[in-house]
């Protein structure tokens, strides 16, 4: 199959105004767009990426041979069809991919923002996504997905904005985070502040980054990512050689394989980003009365998907979220991945999200489009 080339566009906000009524200037929002939107404008999806994604969801840049990081899901004949539907998906607001954050520079002071940027919330990404949405001409999107922490912003745009969509498909998600997520977070961000190139926050521009940090905190991450049962498959106690080891150099695959996850995210991501990305996840709650009231779009639909092997999204959190749902009369469909990948089996359970997905999008497309 020929290779789909994709573009990375950019989108100006003269202005955006904060949930905590600080002000923004001269936002820039990175996005791509896959397929093409129908003459009825009815059949936009906007994807949502997770913590450390971008807005190259599928295809391929052509300076790269590094395909987008749902390209098994999004494109002609996949789950996310690109011969049927319009795709959008931008880089979040804070994020270090396009997308105005820290590292980006404050137009008052010629300067990096550095943590003078303010800090954002899952409401203010997506309200930055609400304004490239418009901009595209889209009155209502068929649908919003997107897991982990696009999972999220799946969910705030459902509250914030029900009006604007046909359906949701919230991945390996929560409502809120509990105090172990909160808690991962937190020493993740310590990580990075703990190493002395961090500078509080001050280190652009400078011969040492705070990489050691910065590594240590994705490989934190990583470890959550994945199950028991994934790690014993993938590297169970193998070692890098047979001699035995002296002192403290890596000698189980695992940590070989932590250590490489953590130096080669410090090529691609800010730690201040991390830091401000975090700490939005943690700061998200729209539990309870906050969550999608009826009133607003009564025929709202949802596909709610978790994975049983999921500790650090745990299926009891997606069942929350249905639970709510049908407490308030929405249409929610739930299903539980039986899957030993962990965390990560919203990017690699590709055959069963596929089956669900396809089927879930063409009867909204048919209930949105009149039969």
């Amino acid at each position: 199959m020929d290779k789909i080339y994709s573009q990375t566009k950019y989108f100006n906000i003269e202005k955006l105004v904060l949930e905590s009524s600080k002000e923004l200037k001269n936002v820039s929002i990175a996005y791509e767009t896959y397929g093409a939107l129908n003459e009825s404008r009815s059949n936009a999806i906007y994807i949502a990426h997770a913590f450390t994604g971008d807005a190259h969801a599928a295809g391929y840049h052509k300076d790269s041979d590094k395909p987008g990081w749902w390209d098994n899901m999004i494109g002609s004949g996949k789950a996310f069809d690109t011969d049927k539907y319009f795709v959008v998906c931008a880089n979040i607001l804070g994020g270090c991919a396009g997308s105005t954050g820290p590292a980006s520079i404050n137009p008052e002071t010629g300067k990096p923002y550095a943590l003078d940027f303010p800090v954002v919330t899952v409401a203010d990404i997506v309200a930055a996504q609400k304004k490239l949405i418009d901009f595209l001409g889209i009155k209502k999107l068929l649908s919003v997905a997107g897991g982990s922490m696009g999972g999220m912003q799946v969910l705030q745009w459902s509250v914030a904005y029900p009006e604007s969509i046909c359906s949701a498909i919230p991945i390996a998600t929560t409502m809120k985070h509990s105090p172990q997520q909160i808690a991962f977070n937190e020493v993740a961000r310590q990580s990075i502040m703990a190493d002395a190139e961090w500078n509080k926050g001050d280190y652009y521009g400078k011969k040492n980054q705070p990489d050691r940090g910065l590594a240590v905190a994705r490989m934190i991450g990583h470890i959550t990512y994945m199950s028991d049962k994934s790690m014993e498959e993938k590297f169970s106690r193998n070692r890098k050689t047979k001699k035995d080891s002296s002192g403290f150099a890596a000698e189980f695959e695992v940590e070989g394989y932590l250590k490489y996850r953590g130096d080669s995210f410090t090529r691609r991501f800010d730690a201040n980003s991390y830091l401000y990305i975090t700490k939005a996840m943690d700061l998200f709650d729209v539990s309870g009365k906050k969550f999608v009231k009826e009133s607003k779009n009564k025929n709202l639909k949802f596909l709610v998907i978790s994975f049983a092997s999921d500790w650090l999204y745990p299926s009891y959190q997606s069942e929350d979220i249905v639970k709510q749902l049908k407490l308030k009369g929405f249409d929610a469909t739930y299903i539980e991945i039986k899957s030993t990948y962990g965390h990560d089996a919203f990017l690699l359970e590709v055959d069963d999200e596929t089956k669900l997905v396809k089927s879930f999008l063409n009867r909204v497309y048919k209930e949105a489009n009149n039969g």
